[in-house]
């Protein structure tokens, strides 16, 4: 089950006081396929705590279109929490995760190759408080929507 914002905030002060760094990294992932664990896994290895941002559904559909996601928000982040790299879900429904990064103060942030250093959003609120970005390279060929042309393929 994904955690709810104050809880995982109070477990945040609480990784903190213990010296653990925590990872964060955000996304859709919308039916999860090798590209996303192989990016899920680099994250992990880049501190002590993975915390996953997850876009809720309405959040999908006003960035992907009608007709995603295809699994609904629960079922994604229930797979998410199967994965060993992954500790934390925490669904938002804004258009970007900065709300988020500015109230969890990760201490690094994770995104996949595919950004440009400069649209990374949340990157100046973790280098203002003491922390790195990393860009992770992605799988290629690897991503849902390549998934879902598949399919819809005769």
């Amino acid at each position: 089950m994904a955690s709810l914002l104050p809880d995982l905030l109070r477990e945040r002060a609480l990784w903190k006081a213990e010296g653990r760094a925590v990872v964060f990294t955000n996304g859709c992932f919308d039916l999860l396929h090798p590209g996303h664990v192989a990016l899920l896994e680099q994250a992990r290895a880049e501190g002590d705590l993975l915390v996953v941002g997850l876009n809720s559904d309405a959040s999908v559909r006003g960035l992907k279109g009608q007709g995603r996601p295809v699994l609904p928000e629960a079922e994604r982040a229930e797979a998410l929490l199967a994965l060993e790299a992954v500790d934390r879900v925490v669904v938002y429904g804004e258009p970007t995760p900065r709300e988020l990064i500015t109230a969890l103060r990760p201490d690094v942030l994770v995104k996949g190759a595919d950004w440009a250093e400069d649209e990374i959003v949340g990157k100046a609120e973790v280098e203002e408080g003491g922390g790195r970005v990393v860009r992770v390279r992605l799988v290629p060929g690897r991503s849902t929507s390549s998934l879902l042309e598949r399919l819809r393929q005769p």
